[in-house]
């Protein structure tokens, strides 16, 4: 899909009906003709117009004399039957003396603010206009970092309610999430490190201040990234020892039972053979008399499993503490 924009001289953006020199072409997962009509209008490399349109392509800058092409990754939210699922695209930006170009697989919604005009842009300024979309792009890094905290805070309150794969699954997602964001932002970054070296951002005052404030955001975003992925990843790892825990008492108690069950099994099997056997020939006094064996006997074990359960109580903090105090 090919949309024309440019900037009027009230600052507003406006769309067109065809392409004119200074405006802004936006490209949304364009076919093999649209990216040659595009090629004609602008004359630009057709392999720029397409680098974006492979997910697996990485930030990076290209120069060809005249023609910039700034390639980063912005996150997006694609819901699923599990939930909203936060991943990065690549969105490429590129321009000459004739017009700017935008070309990304899916729809930006900070691309979607230049058009609905509640962020100013201009296309006439190509350098503005990418600071302008990095200063948007960085921001929306952050506002989908704070989602998936909020989720991820949500996810662990289910969990303390009840232990499910469902919400484990989705922890998982989230810290892929934070993942890949981490990457993203950091490949991003290398880009900024090669454009701070240009003339165009290096000798205007403007350009210079605010692509200090995307540098700013940016690592705000990074550091965000990677407390929340450190804490979600403690997070999986204190789940992972609660149910290891739960697994170690239950197995606990179905060996303690097994125990128990056994004891009056064995005498029961014993008494029961065809030998001569203590109580045989008493009726049902005898029959008394086992039943009491084996219930004495089981008192007995019991006993001593809850005793040495006790001695190897591991004690928390507290309790040592107040022992000491005692003591």
């Amino acid at each position: 899909m090919i949309k024309f924009f440019k900037t009027d001289e009230n600052k507003k953006l406006k769309a067109l009906s065809e392409f004119e020199e200074g405006c802004w072409v936006d490209l949304i997962n364009p076919s093999d003709d649209e990216v040659e009509d595009v090629c004609l209008f602008t004359g630009m490399p057709e392999e720029m117009l397409k680098a974006a349109l492979d997910e697996q392509e990485t930030a990076r800058f290209e120069r060809d004399d005249e023609i910039c092409m700034y390639l980063f990754d912005t996150p997006i939210i694609t819901d699923t039957d599990d939930g909203d699922t936060y991943e990065t695209i690549p969105m490429a930006l590129i321009y000459n003396k004739k017009c700017v170009v935008t070309v990304s697989l899916r729809g930006n919604s900070v691309l979607g603010d230049f058009i609905s005009n509640r962020v100013e842009t201009d296309t006439a300024n190509p350098v503005l206009f990418i600071l302008t979309f990095m200063m948007g792009n960085a921001k929306r890094f952050l506002s989908s970092l704070r989602q998936i905290d909020k989720k991820s805070l949500r996810v662990q309150a289910e969990l303390h309610r009840s232990m499910k794969n469902k919400e484990l699954i989705q922890l998982l997602a989230l810290e892929n999430s934070l993942v890949y964001f981490s990457t993203s932002l950091s490949a991003n970054i290398g880009v900024y490190n090669k454009m701070e070296r240009l003339p165009a951002i290096a000798e205007n005052e403007e350009c210079k201040d605010l692509f200090d404030d995307v540098v700013i955001e940016t690592r705000q975003a990074v550091e965000m990234c990677n407390i929340y992925r450190d804490i979600l990843s403690g997070t999986m790892d204190a789940y992972a020892s609660v149910i290891s825990n739960n697994v170690n008492s239950v197995m606990k108690l179905l060996a303690v039972i097994t125990i128990l069950i056994s004891i009056p099994t064995l005498v029961a099997s014993l008494w029961g053979m065809n030998v001569s056997v203590p109580f045989a020939n008493m009726g049902a006094a005898g029959f008394w008399i086992v039943i009491g064996i084996a219930v004495v006997v089981t008192a007995v074990v019991s006993y001593f499993i809850i005793r040495s359960a006790n001695s190897i109580k591991i004690k928390t903090p507290k309790q040592i503490k107040k022992k000491r105090r005692r003591d």
